[in-house]
C-alpha cells in the first residue's frame, strides 16, 4: 500500500477534563493513528492537541505515552509530522522536535498538495475583531511571560494553567460551539485572505470545533476540521482530492 496521503487533524484537547475521559479519547485517537499509518505520508495536527502543554528545563507534562509513542514510531517509519500550536497548547520547545522529529509551527503555513495550495493555521486570533484576545495571545507568547511561568513550581503551575483553561472555555463566547453565520470569524478570514491570494485553493483550520467543508464565494473551500471531542474527524488529502471525514472506531 503505497504511502500517498496527508492528514490533518486538531482539537484533541488532552488533559481535559479528567483523566479518565482523556485516556479514552487518546486511546481512540492512537486507534485512528494505526489505521491511517500504511497510507501517512505526512501528518499535520493544527493545534490544541493538548489542553494544556509546557515545557520547563527538564520537565514536561506527565501523561499522553500512548499518543507520543505512536508518533514515535510515524516518525521512525518515515512519516512527516507538523505540529501548529494552538491557543491552548501555544508552549511549545525543542522537546518534541527532539523526540519525535516533528516540525513546530507558531504562525499559519502554506503547503502545496498535489498541485493544491492549502492555508493551514490553528486558527484563533485571525478575522476581525477580537483585539483583547490577540493581545492576551502577544503577550502569553513573547519570553518573558513564558521565563516568569517557568519559574512557578510545576505541580503548581500545570494545576493554575488547567484551571484557566477550563475556566476560559465555559466563559467564552464560542462555549457551546454553533456556527455563527456570517459573523463567523474564520469564513470572513477566508473570505477577505483569497480575494488578497486567490492561489490559495484551500483554507483548513481547527480552533472552532466545527465539521464544516463549504465552498467560499471566492472559489476556494474553507475546511474546519470538527474536533476528537463530539465528531471524531479528520481530513485526508489524496491523489483524488480532499475529503473531510469522521473515524468509526
Amino acid at each position: 500500500m503505497a504511502r500517498d496521503r496527508h492528514y490533518f487533524a486538531a482539537d484533541l484537547h488532552l488533559g481535559a477534563p479528567d483523566a479518565a475521559a482523556s485516556l479514552e479519547r487518546e486511546k481512540r485517537f492512537v486507534r485512528w493513528l494505526e489505521a491511517i499509518r500504511p497510507t501517512a505520508r505526512s501528518l499535520y495536527l493544527l493545534g490544541d492537541v493538548f489542553d494544556f502543554w509546557f515545557e520547563y528545563r527538564r520537565v514536561v507534562p506527565k501523561g499522553y505515552i500512548r499518543l507520543l509513542g505512536k508518533l514515535a514510531q510515524l516518525s521512525d517509519e518515515g512519516v512527516e509530522l507538523h505540529l501548529f500550536a494552538g491557543n491552548h497548547d501555544l508552549w511549545y520547545r525543542d522537546y518534541l522536535p527532539q523526540q519525535l522529529g516533528i516540525q513546530i509551527y507558531f504562525a499559519p503555513q502554506l503547503v502545496t498538495l498535489y498541485g493544491q495550495t492549502y492555508f493551514l493555521a490553528h486558527g484563533d486570533g485571525l478575522g476581525p475583531g477580537d483585539y483583547g484576545y490577540k493581545l492576551l495571545k502577544r503577550f502569553l507568547r513573547s519570553p518573558l511571560t513564558r521565563w516568569l511561568f517557568a519559574r512557578i513550581h510545576p505541580n503548581t503551575g500545570m494545576a493554575l494553567a488547567l484551571l484557566f483553561s477550563t475556566t476560559s472555555r465555559k466563559a467564552g463566547p464560542d462555549h457551546g460551539i454553533r456556527d455563527l453565520g456570517e459573523r463567523e470569524y474564520l469564513r470572513q478570514f477566508a473570505r477577505s485572505e483569497r480575494q488578497q491570494q486567490p492561489g490559495i485553493d484551500c483554507f483548513v483550520f481547527g480552533h472552532r470545533h466545527l465539521f464544516k467543508d463549504e465552498a467560499l464565494p471566492q472559489g476556494g473551500r474553507l475546511i474546519i476540521l470538527g474536533d476528537w471531542l463530539r465528531h471524531f474527524s479528520y481530513l485526508e488529502v489524496g491523489p483524488a482530492g480532499a475529503v473531510l471525514r469522521r473515524f468509526e472506531a
